[in-house]
């Protein structure tokens, strides 16, 4: 692996990139792969055997000797099965060998991922395919190196079984439906558009001999215990400050090992809560980008803990300071370095601009109810709606300038739109800055920011690929239906000025540039008719509506029996996870809260009897003791009820998922009640679990 200083040679040293192919691969063969890339062309395996060839050579010359297929299966996370590049010869020796057949194909076993009934148990055979868009690399595991190929994963009888196929399938939709829009436009230089996406990876940092005296945290991410700590974010002081010495060494090893592996990692920063940090990447294809965060997500769990850290990805690790999101910055690229949705200095004259602006307010508003279910995961239950993430409503926030073009086309053609002039700050020694057109809205959950869209909902723990191929699909129906009311038409210009005014009349509702987390909003939102869907399980249960299925076949992203499938892998997903949290919960109150508040009462009674021996009353150990019976038994009571419910689950994925919600989430919430009352009146020198102070602010 490289070991050099300089950031220019290591990034990307350990990628089989757009120059490494150049360079090592026949010139035939490098053109051809290229097409193929692009779209246009088909690899056949003369080209796979020509490729793995030159592949296998450079991984080599890096210290390589396994190959793995890298993919993401249904769990959300990343998979992997190693092979050695070596091969027997007759005479008993061996010799490196990887032919295009292993580079295009890998066999896992499809029945051990969730597949929501698409496979069966007895069923195992499972395909992996070199996705050609996303380059191979090369990373260290523990004392081996591996040459990673990030591939698609399949089952036997053509269905998805990962987040990779529905994310390109979406993305050839997106983009032949786009260049239908823009051809009809007469932009006819453009041969391609593609989905940006730059996530913003929010994370906590905990000492790791924290987290190995918690099992919630261990089995679950979470703090299922625990009293707030006496200061929180309070004092607003973690926001940008000063980063410590440990964290910033965390932080610079981070980066470089990304950096090897081609990751633009550009910003990192403290969060608003205390321990809470986050890392940015410049944009990239939403493909590779969804690559890239599961790199950066894998990558800070490993270099956590060489540096006695712990990462904590869930959305909410912690009760009463901000949980982790990951805000996803989308946008439409063409080929030619052009930005859609890049409005310009006049956006108002700009007409591809407004198409594609008016396109996605259509698909947001129409398919909101898609979107939410994209991003419902019980993690990230704890977060929405709080004073730290977008509600469950989803609504688009444009800006003083894009708010006011909609309205004037609305009420006929737009004409102008506003500057946003200079900024002057009133000292003189400070220079005179060009101001945005628009402030920012950090509440809402689609908000334009200048050439882009942040997708403010999406979870830390998230992979990016389900809520970015919704938002391509819907994006691409949309525009598929303006391309067909374009190329009908005989008067161009009349008829795009027809469309946008008629999408701005019909859903400018959605739009909504004020505090989202306002009570009034709520109210608002319902007048207007946007959907309020509270609840994760809601959520899921809305994926199969019959527009939605629609929407997704129609755009070839995924069939009705894919798309049930998901659902039914989201709604396990849910009841186990809450299950795994309840059984948690009960260990943990049984085995180590309940003793703690039993053996700190009777500390209290031995200090009782000794004062009331001496002739004092022990008003003071009578209270306490009183207060501690009272707690320890409620919370028995409590623990018990819990334990009966976790037996009583029901039978199928629905039935368990909102039983789940509806009774085992309350109990639980009532035993943590209690146990942190607890917490607060037992002996510190003696409780059995760090605390959120000392998790918070051990560095």
């Amino acid at each position: 692996m490289y070991q050099g200083d300089s950031i220019a040679e290591l990034f990307g040293a350990n990628v089989f990139s757009d120059a490494v192919m150049r360079h090592r691969l026949p010139r035939d063969a490098y053109t051809a792969l290229k097409r193929i890339i692009e779209g246009r062309g088909v690899l056949d395996l003369s080209l796979a055997n020509v490729i793995a060839n030159a592949m296998k050579d450079w991984a080599i010359e890096k210290g390589a000797t396994h190959f793995c297929h890298w993919f993401q299966p249904m769990t959300g996370l990343t998979a992997e099965k190693h092979d050695a590049f070596i091969s027997p010869t007759p005479d008993g020796r061996t010799i490196m060998e990887f032919s295009g057949r292993e580079l295009i194909r890998g066999e896992p076993d499809a029945s051990s991922f969730p597949s929501g009934g698409l496979r069966a148990t007895f069923e195992a055979r499972g395909y992996t395919v070199w996705d050609t868009t996303s380059p191979a690399f090369i990373r260290q595991v523990g004392e081996a190196t591996v040459l990673y190929i990030p591939s698609a994963f399949c089952s036997y009888t053509g269905e998805a079984l990962d987040k990779k196929t529905p994310l390109l399938r979406s993305m050839e939709a997106l983009n032949q439906q786009a260049l239908r829009v823009l051809r009809a436009l007469g932009e006819t230089k453009v041969s391609s558009v593609t989905a940006t996406l730059g996530p913003e990876q929010e994370y906590f940092l905990i000492d790791r001999r924290s987290f190995e005296q918690r099992l919630d945290l261990m089995m679950t991410g979470r703090t299922l215990f625990g009293a707030l700590s006496p200061r929180g974010q309070d004092m607003e002081d973690h926001y940008f400050g000063s980063l410590h010495e440990r964290v910033a060494s965390f932080m610079n090893e981070v980066n470089r090992e990304l950096w090897g592996l081609g990751v633009s990692a550009k910003t990192q920063h403290n969060e608003v809560a205390p321990g809470q940090y986050e890392i940015a990447p410049l944009f990239t294809s939403a493909n590779v980008a969804t690559d890239h965060n599961q790199l950066i997500m894998d990558t800070l769990q490993r270099v956590a803990r060489k540096h006695g850290f712990v990462c904590l990805l869930h959305e909410k690790p912690f009760a009463g300071v901000n949980g982790s999101g990951k805000h996803s910055n989308w946008s439409l690229a063409t080929d030619t370095g052009t930005n859609l949705l890049d409005p310009g200095q006049t956006p108002h004259e700009n007409m591809v601009f407004l198409v594609f602006l008016c396109a996605i307010l259509r698909a947001v508003d129409r398919y909101a109810k898609l979107l939410r279910a994209s991003v419902a995961t019980p993690g990230n239950e704890h977060r929405l709606g709080a004073n730290e993430a977008p509600p469950a409503i989803i609504s688009v926030f444009l800006g003083d300038q894009l708010t006011d073009m909609i309205e004037q086309l609305a009420r006929g053609a737009v004409t102008s739109s506003k500057q946003g002039g200079q900024l002057r700050i009133g000292v003189n020694s400070l220079p005179t800055l060009p101001k945005d057109s628009t402030d920012r809205n950090r509440t809402s959950p689609f908000a334009f920011t200048g050439n882009k869209f942040e997708f403010r909902m999406v979870g830390s723990s998230q992979s990016t690929a389900g809520p970015v191929f919704t938002l391509n699909t819907i994006v691409a129906d949309v525009l598929g239906e303006i391309a067909d009311q374009l190329e009908a038409s005989s008067d161009i210009a009349a008829t795009t000025l027809a469309i946008i005014q008629r999408i701005a009349k019909e859903h400018r509702r959605i739009i909504f540039d004020g505090d989202n987390y306002c009570p009034e909003w709520v109210q608002e939102a319902a007048r207007r008719g946007l959907p309020n869907i509270v609840s994760s399980v809601d959520a899921i249960l809305s994926l199969t509506e019959p527009e939605h299925i629609a929407v997704f076949e129609r755009q070839k992203v995924l069939s009705s029996t894919e798309l049930h499938a998901r659902q039914e892998i989201l709604l396990e997903n849910y009841a186990k996870t809450i299950q795994i949290e309840a059984k948690t919960m009960i260990s943990m109150a049984r085995r180590q809260i309940i003793p703690a508040g039993l053996a700190f009462a009777g500390e209290v009674a031995r200090s009782l009897h000794q004062v009331t021996s001496a002739g004092a009353k022990g008003k003071a150990q009578r209270y306490l003791l009183d207060r501690l019976d009272h707690l320890t038994e409620e919370l028995l009571t409590a623990v018990m009820e819990l334990d009966q419910a976790v037996s009583n689950l029901g039978n199928g994925s629905a039935a368990k998922a909102q039983f789940c919600e509806e009774r085992l989430v309350p109990l639980m919430q009532h035993v943590r009640k209690v146990s942190d009352e607890l917490e607060q009146i037992c002996d510190a020198r003696t409780w059995p679990l760090p605390t959120y102070a000392q998790m918070l602010f051990t560095r």
